[in-house]
């Protein structure tokens, strides 16, 4: 090869060289960058020049023109990546269902420093001093406090809990967000990758680095996969829905229930709507939601990945209360956390309330049968008793005392009988479809009428003895086992020991969600400790490269430098 022609070998490995330096040294300089991932150096050769070429020799005769610096990959492990995403959102999505569990069991254990337990305790003892001396103002007077006391830090309680739920609420709009704002960031991106990459000559490291960092923390958010055209173009399926695809983002809209003012996750390409007089829309968002609710939560199924969805499940989609424990209702409030335990603890509420008035009602003397009423209709198998206001257990207008009342609606009504003259009271039952009429946490109070004056009670019978009877009924009441926490659990319980049982059902829910939890963050830390071993800069390994790359660079210049000697020595002797 001439001369002349020998330096461009010697250029081209100073060149080479002086770039490997450069993604050395910017391996370095990022090693502790979020995201970022090694990149490595591929050289190759130049064209060769052919000189002749000879069918009957092995090889062309060529000289080569030194060595290209082809390109700067990343090294990176696409099924690490993507069993990382996996793991890392079935993580996320037990860490929200822990930190769900802990919440309840703070609302449930403790409340302005005194635990619920404690009020509970309290009622039961004021039952039981009643029993010893029903006639007494003073123990008349303790129950009913205790019972005001019962009824406002259940009701403190339950809002405790709904609050939660507006929290979560808040925490899912937030996150639905920043899952839109992911979306648009990677068309960004895509298209920025693209520009850069189209000449098939550099690679748009950096911003690759930055979109995997995104889908990175979009696979904590939910079950996503992901997949890369050949023109470096990324695309997204959340849920198995395309949400970002052909330079589009699917943003996930949000649908508000105006009662509860809970938002939906839905995807507005998938729904119907009608157009409002405003101009606005009015989404039908059946079969177009994000997240399918109803599926059994199994690891088998991929249905626990996301903290998104673990939000929407502990959340739930209203207010739930005693009715929503019933059978055939009760698997639309099992799998959220926050829901089922408003259930629970409302069912408890109910049951006590309404025990403590239904003993008192057949102390009034209740009773229950069919009616013939004045307008000629018959009400069938009702509780009713004559209007008495000299009566047992009666308040001034005739009707049963009840120690526990709804706010909205009367716990009686005033009906005339066949006769046209007698005038009866008839316990009104409550109806599911109607809040107003439920004995729930919160549509109850302690009778105002015994607030003012608890000696209402009487505990006395017309012959002047006491109602040891009435008293004893509503002791036993608290010890009978009669009682349920929802309707897969078999085991029977009192009232007493119902709030423990709720209580320590919490507890060994929350101890389940904290072992996987931490058996996911194993995982999550082997896979992301195997994809480092990848994707990461070793700074032992880089500056083992930066002293191949900097003797490489020495050796080029050295060569160039002999080149130039000889093409000098050469010319001077020929000149002289």
């Amino acid at each position: 090869m001439p001369l002349m022609g020998s330096l461009y070998i010697g250029s081209s490995g100073l060149q080479t060289s002086q770039n490997a330096l450069n993604t050395t040294a910017h391996n370095l300089s990022n090693v502790d960058t979020t995201g970022y991932t090694r990149q490595q150096v591929q050289q190759s050769n130049r064209a060769y020049v052919t000189l002749s070429t000879d069918p009957k020799s092995i090889s062309n005769k060529q000289t080569g023109l030194g060595v290209t610096y082809s390109r700067v990959k990343q090294v990176r492990d696409y099924f690490l990546d993507k069993t990382y995403r996996k793991e890392s959102g079935r993580s996320m999505f037990y860490e929200v269902s822990t930190e769900v569990m802990e919440e309840v069991e703070s609302q449930l254990g403790e409340l302005n420093g005194e635990a619920f337990q404690t009020t509970m305790t309290d009622f039961w003892t004021a039952i039981q001093e009643l029993s010893k001396d029903p006639s007494s103002s003073v123990t008349q007077g303790l129950i009913v406090q205790r019972a005001n006391e019962f009824v406002q830090r259940a009701g403190a309680v339950y809002d405790g809990l709904s609050s939660y739920q507006n929290n979560l609420n808040t925490q899912i709009k937030q996150n639905v967000d920043k899952i839109n704002k992911y979306g648009n960031q990677l068309l960004t991106l895509n298209d920025q990758i693209r520009a850069i990459e189209s000449g098939g000559i550099e690679h748009a490291n950096d911003l690759r680095d930055a979109r995997n960092q995104i889908l990175d923390e979009l696979a904590e958010l939910t079950n996503m996969t992901f997949s890369e055209d050949r023109y470096g173009s990324v695309s997204v399926q959340i849920e198995g829905v395309d949400f970002v695809k052909d330079g589009t983002c699917y943003e996930i809209a949000l649908k508000t229930d105006e009662a509860t003012g809970f938002y939906t996750p839905f995807w507005p390409q998938d729904a119907t709507y009608t157009v409002r007089a405003d101009g606005t829309r009015d989404y039908n968002i059946d079969g177009a939601e994000v997240f399918d609710l109803s599926v059994e939560i199994s690891s088998d199924l991929n249905t626990d990945i996301g903290g998104l969805k673990a939000m929407l499940l502990a959340r739930g989609d209203h207010r739930a209360n005693y009715t929503d424990l019933a059978e055939g209702k009760y698997d639309s409030v099992s799998q959220s956390v926050v829901m089922n335990i408003q259930g629970e603890f409302d069912q408890m509420i109910h049951n006590v309330v309404t025990k403590v008035n239904d003993i008192l009602a057949k102390a009034a003397g209740v009773q229950t049968g069919d009616l013939k009423l004045a307008d000629g209709t018959t009400r069938s198998n009702v509780r009713y008793c004559v209007s008495d206001p000299n009566g047992y257990m009666r308040m001034e207008d005739g009707s049963p005392i009840q120690l526990f009342t709804k706010v909205t609606t009367d716990g009686y009504e005033k009906v005339i009988g066949e006769d046209g003259v007698t005038e009866y009271w008839i316990m009104k039952d409550e109806d599911p479809d109607s809040p107003e009429s439920l004995y729930t946490i919160g549509n109850l109070q302690v009778n105002p009428a015994l607030t003012k004056e608890p000696s209402k009670l009487g505990f006395r019978l017309a012959d002047g003895s006491e109602d040891k009877e009435t008293a004893d009924a509503l002791k036993a009441a608290f010890t009978e086992e009669a009682y349920t926490l929802n309707p897969n659990v078999q085991k029977k319980t009192t009232f007493v020991d119902y709030y423990t049982d709720l209580v320590s059902q919490v507890s060994n829910s929350g101890y389940v969600f904290l072992s996987i939890y931490e058996n996911q963050v194993s995982t999550v830390e082997a896979t992301q400790s195997a994809r480092e071993q990848v994707i990461g800069v070793s700074t032992d390994e880089e500056l083992s490269n930066m002293i191949k790359f900097q003797n490489a660079y020495n050796a080029s210049s050295r060569y160039i430098n002999v080149i130039s000697e000889m093409l000098e020595h050469i010319i001077s002797t020929l000149g002289v």
